[in-house]
């Protein structure tokens, strides 16, 4: 049995494979042939714990992850989102891998938005913006930036040294336009690309301020009682994809209001795997405003676990 570490997972997962394998979970899924169990939650206060289990195809073996969501993390220095990813053979059952799901987590999570912004935003889109400057804030840059030539990126944070500082070090390290936003409306104005990349329980993406044409991206929905994006978003967009109907409708918190306030029913949902295998369309004209709830779903864990482990 093989045991890994994040250093291991980061050094055996790049961005493009990672990008590869979401692009493949996704397909997989759109297809019919991946299979995933309900995603469980568990919120104890401000923290929550969540499970899941997937199998990408039936010639792969199954993939369970356990993560532990703890926003107060970043006031003691210490990751806000910790997992561990169990490998099972796809015959026999034995455990072939343990490995920690942290990097694959932040990994996989911005491929997977890059997958979805290559399928719904224009072929010319290039300036991006991010609200957020954490974790996911850096990692989407990188992974958007293997699937558009970006020449500006905007990042905006309630934390103005480290707004500064994760656009600095972005900037540096992948030779990019990248700057430090002053508000959300400056982050955004403009912008083809949006993605939010918050824990927020409010949203911080200001509809008002977007672009005709933008691709809004909202990875820190991912539990009812976070909406990073506001209803008018909701009720506005040309568009609404989602990485899994049944998860979204139980889990994301933009997409739970909208249902609730009857903002948006549940035939008004694309799951992002049918606009990939061509069963669905995505953008019908440059005009059209999409959004993507990004709950995360067990499928992403099980491609990224197995492109690590090379067995894809």
């Amino acid at each position: 049995m093989d045991l890994l570490s994040d250093a291991d997972v980061a050094a055996s997962l790049d961005y493009d494979a990672a990008i590869a394998s979401q692009r493949l979970a996704f397909e997989s899924l759109g297809r019919g042939e991946a299979q995933q169990a309900a995603k469980t939650a568990i919120r104890t206060g401000e923290d929550t714990v969540l499970s899941y289990l997937s199998r990408i195809s039936p010639r792969h073996g199954p993939v369970a992850k356990l993560v532990s969501v703890n926003p107060g993390n970043a006031d003691r220095g210490l990751a806000s989102i910790n997992a561990t990813v169990l490998v099972l053979d796809a015959e026999t059952g034995a455990l072939t891998a343990t490995m920690s799901g942290t990097t694959l987590t932040e990994i996989r999570t911005a491929a997977g938005s890059a997958v979805a912004l290559d399928a719904l935003a224009p072929a010319e889109a290039d300036v991006l913006a991010v609200i957020g400057s954490g974790v996911q804030a850096r990692a989407h840059v990188r992974a958007l930036s293997r699937v558009r030539a970006l020449t500006e990126v905007r990042i905006h944070s309630r934390d103005v040294a480290r707004r500064e500082s994760t656009a600095a070090e972005l900037a540096a390290e992948l030779e990019l336009d990248v700057r430090a936003a002053g508000t959300p409306a400056e982050a955004v104005r403009d912008a083809a690309m949006v993605v939010a990349c918050t824990l927020s329980p409010d949203p911080v993406v200001p509809t008002a301020d977007l672009a005709p044409g933008a691709t809004v991206v909202s990875v820190g929905s991912f539990e009812p009682h976070r909406r990073e994006v506001d209803r008018d978003l909701l009720r506005t967009a040309d568009a609404i994809v989602v990485d899994d109907v049944d998860t979204a409708t139980h889990h994301a918190g933009p997409i739970m209001t909208a249902l609730e306030t009857g903002d948006l029913d549940r035939d008004g949902l694309t799951p992002l795997g049918a606009i990939l295998t061509a069963q669905a369309p995505g953008r019908k004209s440059a005009e059209d405003r999409i959004f993507y709830n990004s709950v995360g779903i067990g499928v992403q864990d099980a491609a990224a676990a197995l492109a690590v482990l090379g067995l894809l």
